[in-house]
């Protein structure tokens, strides 16, 4: 467990990328086990139909009873802000659908790119490590419709975005983490 300072900022920002069911939560979830005790997760899914209630369900019996749950589909910096120097890290599963919930509520794009970015600097003045799980929603058929490629196109560069601000950045592929970017040890 890292000790810590309270009040400096000297939280990593990590960012764990995948495709539908490729064990990047559960990586995300191990690598939050890595960082310490006290974890912080942020939910982002809601229950509109049966179906996705089971997915939660299933997802909340994954997570340790020790770990403190806050389920919140749009303000994520606020909560990563709330709770960031109470935690040593804090996972937010998922972006995807914080994206989707932001996007199905008729926001912007660039609302989106700038919540995003908020989210980030957030994470960068807070003393817990972050975790940002995300799909990688870019690798398959081009969608049919005009929703489904603006929800692709924000997805894909709010990722990039992330990843061009974060510490390390992993790509989660039939369970198997690969690191795809971390600074040296000094810049970190």
């Amino acid at each position: 467990m890292k000790a810590r300072a309270k009040g400096m900022a000297s939280g990593k920002l990590i960012l764990v990328l995948g495709g539908a069911r490729s064990g990047k939560s559960n990586f995300a979830q191990e690598l939050a086990h890595s960082l310490g005790s006290r974890i912080v997760y942020v939910a982002t899914a809601q229950a509109k139909d049966e179906e996705m209630r089971q997915r939660i369900i299933k997802h909340q019996a994954s997570r340790p009873g020790s770990w403190h749950t806050v389920e919140e589909t749009h303000r994520l910096e606020k909560i990563i802000r709330e709770h960031g120097e109470k935690a040593e890290a804090v996972i937010v599963d998922c972006l995807t659908l914080w994206i989707s919930n932001l996007l199905l509520d008729g926001n912007s794009d660039e609302f989106i790119l700038q919540q995003a970015w908020n989210l980030v600097q957030a994470a960068k003045l807070i003393s817990a490590d972050t975790i940002l799980v995300a799909n990688e929603v870019g690798l398959g058929l081009v969608p049919d419709n005009a929703l489904g490629r603006i929800y692709r196109d924000v997805a894909g560069r709010v990722n990039q975005l992330v990843a061009s601000r974060a510490d390390k950045v992993y790509f989660v592929v039939a369970g198997l983490a690969f690191e795809l970017k971390s600074l040296p040890k000094g810049k970190i």
